[in-house]
């Protein structure tokens, strides 16, 4: 649906007219006509428009930004998630994030931000081109730290930020696997430990948290494959041996259970 007129995006993404019309003339966006011939420009308009006048801010060529604009302008959404959106630079891929999830949309290399409702004037389009400082990421952790029991919502958020800006920092990836298992959202947080395991590496407390989520899910197999990951990278882990043997039993492989609670006894020997 097209809501938004040449005034609109002039007061929402603070473009002066004349950039306006260059990019709609560079084919960047195919704005419909409204009543005598005007202008009407969809949600998805916005974001192509603002985040376009970055990259070319940035110098990039115009061909990579019109490929990277068209693949973009393919996957959004008509209108504002309910969840809210946020598109970003991660290492040489452009990814948008909708809620707890991730999806790369291009190829682009330089961080974009995009955050807020268009409908409430409350839209903001932030391009940084300085390198990230993990220092950053690590206030970010230590403010969702800080928030998790009174705002479990906006530990998420900032959470996502400093996986944003650090995707390797292993604290950010567990604190937001464990929220979403604590909110019941089963599915995302397997989504978030598999993405923390392709960005940390076979980290144990990844596989463990990840095979307890698989558990909850119901799929005893896969939680047994993450549970056997996870000893991998720490045979002495007791927890993953108690929790392995109990899901053997289950599953009528009682050789694997008496070996593995045998290992947990021997590890948790005069505890």
């Amino acid at each position: 649906m097209d809501h938004y007129g040449v005034r609109d995006i002039e007061k929402l993404l603070r473009l002066p007219r004349s950039t306006i019309r260059s990019l709609v003339q560079a084919g960047f966006v195919q704005p419909n006509r409204g009543p005598r011939g005007a202008w009407r420009f969809s949600f998805r308009d916005l974001i192509v428009l603002r985040t376009a006048q970055e990259l070319s801010a940035a110098k990039v060529p115009r061909r990579r930004i019109t490929s990277s604009m068209k693949e973009l302008r393919r996957h959004l959404p008509d209108a504002m998630p309910l969840s809210g959106l946020r598109i970003c630079a991660m290492a040489d891929r452009v990814v948008v994030q909708q809620g707890a999830t991730r999806w790369q949309a291009d190829s682009g290399q330089y961080l974009l931000s995009f955050e807020g409702d268009p409908a409430s004037g409350a839209l903001s389009v932030v391009g940084a081109r300085a390198e990230r400082k993990p220092q950053d990421a690590a206030k970010w952790v230590e403010k969702a730290a800080a928030v998790e029991e009174s705002d479990p919502v906006g530990a998420l958020d900032a959470y996502g930020r400093a996986i944003g800006l650090d995707p390797s920092l292993l604290e950010a990836h567990l604190g937001r696997g464990c929220l979403l298992h604590e909110a019941g959202r089963l599915s995302e947080a397997e989504g978030a430990y598999r993405e923390a395991l392709a960005a940390c590496g076979n980290d144990p407390a990844l596989s463990f948290n990840l095979a307890l989520v698989l558990e909850d899910l119901g799929r005893k197999q896969d939680a047994v494959e993450a549970y056997k990951q996870a000893l991998d990278g720490d045979p002495r882990l007791a927890d993953g041996h108690y929790n392995l043997a109990l899901l053997y039993e289950d599953l009528g492989r009682s050789r694997e259970a008496i070996r593995h609670l045998a290992q947990y006894r021997r590890l948790t020997r005069g505890k």
